[in-house]
């Protein structure tokens, strides 16, 4: 099964604080045990600023999935990178997010679920920050 979600533009407008968006999300597979690829735009420098992760939270904002990204895409824009497996139900409602250093959260968010798919949608950006601290985190940069 796929389903492929589009892009769209960006929600949080910081021009002083560099922000990755999920601008499309495709999802492949079983119930807990899809594959995400996510599309991600962001304004990689190179090590010092560039989007480390993607992940999956719920609504809680609990985290239950993340793609740690090795490396910059300074000269690949947008980029997609995919992962899993992610454990979650065709009609478990998640967010998926992008993680950008050093600026952290706050880029587009997509919320929604399998089934029904995803939409673009206005998250705060200090929802959930706590798991900028959690693991798994990467632990460096490629280039």
């Amino acid at each position: 099964m796929a389903l492929w979600l589009g892009a769209a533009g960006p929600v949080w407008a910081t021009p002083d604080i560099p922000l990755a968006d999920v601008t499309a999300v495709e999802v492949q597979g079983d119930p807990q045990a899809y594959r995400l690829a996510v599309t991600i735009a962001s304004p990689d420098r190179g090590c010092d600023q560039y989007a480390d992760w993607w992940e999956v939270i719920n609504p809680a904002g609990d985290l239950i999935y993340r793609r740690i990204l090795a490396h910059s895409h300074v000269q690949e824009q947008p980029f997609t990178r995919s992962g899993g497996p992610v454990e979650i139900e065709p009609d478990q409602e998640v967010i998926i997010r992008a993680h950008m250093h050093p600026g952290g959260y706050g880029g587009q968010v997509w919320r929604g679920t399998v089934t029904n798919g995803f939409e673009q949608v206005e998250l705060d950006p200090d929802f959930a920050e706590k798991l900028k601290d959690e693991a798994p985190i990467p632990d460096g940069c490629a280039f």
